[in-house]
């Protein structure tokens, strides 16, 4: 609910504060004296696209704040909770500014917040009606919507919109696949020959680094045995180990008269004896691997070669053959049981668009009842605005698979029995356009809980009985809620809970406009004006009383 509204230096105002009420608020003025700008300025904080020029001449930057109340649950919430913005304890304050050039600065709860989020939030707010108006009933756009939530289809929407996403997410999984499948049948013969060739060859981790020391090894092979044989000789029995077998011999047989002088050189000959032993053995091992013949170098060096030309030709690593080999492999298996993939993907895909059309089929024989039930409503509100003649009809068409289902819907009128019908903007006047979008407003009001709804001169063109008819639903939609009215009917704003005057008046050789708050003796003499024009008479007066009094 909107509990306040202050403007300050926005085009004819230079301060203005209101406050404003639950159930029917009523806005009357003559022409011109401003009560436009009030919606104005209301749209300007609120988001919306309106006039440019909206600073007071004179002023550097113009300002507008408005307060509204929001109980548990509101969907305002919901939207500050996304956005990351603070939420105050039931209220909510929006204030935006703008700058002489241009400029605009918009602020939620005194955090700064983007022009999207405003108008996001916005729309939980305030539902502006009148014969303008593109941004609600007017707009086609949002007639599924207001259909969908006359007829309580929150549960079938949700399941229409979880179905599209499974059967848009089968589609792309499907699609994928074909892509995949398509990219591989390109390159089939290229995988079998490389994967016949790697089979044949059959590399592993760090062979090539084995072969190519064995082979070096092998090409040095004569002269290295050469030196190791005559290291062999002279390290064998009949070389260093026999003399220093002799040495130690005798050493041995003298040291008992050394006095203990041959211990320690007694001791390091029987280590460095050992030390050679285990050299010996070592060097004979060695002899044995030099053992080869050039049949085996040329084994080695081809398979060597092999490895290392078939890493060149795929340009990976030796030691990565295996691997690669591994993942060719896996795409020749996945190429194998491609179709078969292929055909599990495309079961579940019908089987998810089965799915979706079941929930778009009962989604939309649900909007059919509703539309029925809607249309019907529609035209009992009609006949007491003095408008039995005319037709209202919610049109549902086929319209493109979408997360909403496949209906098209669209609010259509004819004015006179057996003429087409057709859009609202288009077929219907501006009187009968204002009684159509109050008699829909009030069949669709009971979805509309916690939004302000604000009417500009919807009962325009209409007057007597019927302006009567639109003031008692007026204040049928403002019970328990709020409502907005600018208005020039005296039946309508005798209907008003609370009611204010808008004036123009000259200071300074400035024009200004400001709102007053009207008291019962002040509301029969606006009224009074309202029925007699300029010259208020008492009969005028006595006609103001009546209609109050017939409204209380």
């Amino acid at each position: 609910m909107l509990r306040a509204l202050e403007i300050r230096d926005i085009l004819i105002i230079d301060r203005l504060e209101l406050d404003f009420h639950a159930g029917l608020n009523v806005l009357t003025g003559e022409t011109g004296a401003g009560k436009s700008i009030l919606l104005d300025s209301l749209g300007f904080v609120l988001g919306w696209r309106g006039r440019a020029d909206l600073v007071r001449t004179g002023a550097e930057q113009g300002e507008v704040t408005a307060v509204f109340e929001l109980p548990a649950g509101h969907p305002a919430l919901s939207v500050l909770d996304e956005a990351g913005l603070p939420a105050e304890e039931g209220e909510l304050i929006l204030r935006r500014v703008n700058r002489r050039d241009g400029r605009k600065t918009a602020w939620i709860n005194d955090r700064r917040c983007s022009g999207e989020v405003l108008r996001t939030l916005s729309d939980t707010l305030v539902e502006l009606h009148g014969q303008q108006d593109d941004r609600g009933l007017l707009d086609p756009r949002g007639h599924r919507v207001l259909l969908d939530a006359y007829g309580g289809h929150a549960d079938l929407l949700a399941q229409t919109r979880a179905a599209w996403r499974a059967l848009s997410r089968a589609q792309k999984d499907l699609a994928q696949a074909q892509d995949a499948l398509s990219a591989m049948r390109s390159e089939e013969e290229f995988l079998r020959h490389a994967v016949a060739e790697l089979d044949d060859l059959a590399p592993e981790p760090g062979e090539e680094a084995d072969l190519d020391s064995r082979r070096r090894m092998m090409q040095g092979a004569e002269r290295i045995r050469a030196d190791v044989t005559r290291a062999y000789q002279v390290l064998g029995s009949d070389g260093a180990e026999g003399a220093m077998g002799d040495a130690m011999r005798w050493l041995e047989g003298v040291t008992d008269q050394a006095e203990g002088q041959l211990d320690a050189p007694i001791e390091a000959l029987g280590r460095a004896l050992v030390e050679l032993g285990e050299a010996s053995q070592g060097v004979e091992i060695a002899m044995d691997n030099l053992n080869f013949d050039q049949h085996e170098l040329e084994q080695t060096e081809e398979r060597l070669f092999a490895i290392r030309a078939l890493a060149r030709k795929h340009d990976v690593a030796p030691d990565d053959l295996a691997g690669f080999g591994t993942a060719l492999r896996e795409k020749l298996a996945a190429l194998d049981a491609g179709d078969a993939g292929i055909a599990s993907l495309t079961e579940a895909r019908d089987t998810a668009s089965a799915s979706y059309e079941a929930a778009a089929a009962a989604l939309g024989a649900a909007r059919a009842e509703a539309a029925t039930r809607l249309d019907r409503a529609v035209m009992g509100e009609l006949t007491p605005l003095k408008m039995d003649r005319a037709e209202f009809r919610t049109g549902i068409t086929p319209a493109d698979p979408g997360p909403d289902g496949t209906d098209h819907v669209a609010f259509e009128v004819a004015t006179n029995p057996g003429a087409p019908a057709g859009p609202l903007a288009r077929i219907a006047s501006g009187g009968e356009l204002s009684r159509f979008l109050l008699a829909l407003k009030v069949c669709l009001s009971q979805n509309a809980e916690g939004v302000t709804m604000i009417f500009d001169e919807i009962d325009r063109g209409v007057g007597g009985a019927t302006a009567d008819a639109v003031g008692r639903r007026l204040a049928a939609l403002a019970d328990g809620g709020q409502v907005l009215v600018v208005t020039h009917s005296p039946q309508v704003a005798a209907r008003g809970a609370h009611h204010w005057r808008v004036e123009k008046d000259v200071k300074n050789d400035q024009t200004l406009s400001t709102v007053v708050p009207l008291d019962f003796a002040q509301r029969v003499d606006e009224i009074a004006r309202m029925v007699a024009g300029d010259m208020v008479t008492e009969e005028a007066r006595g006609a103001a009383r009546a209609l109050l009094n017939g409204a209380a």
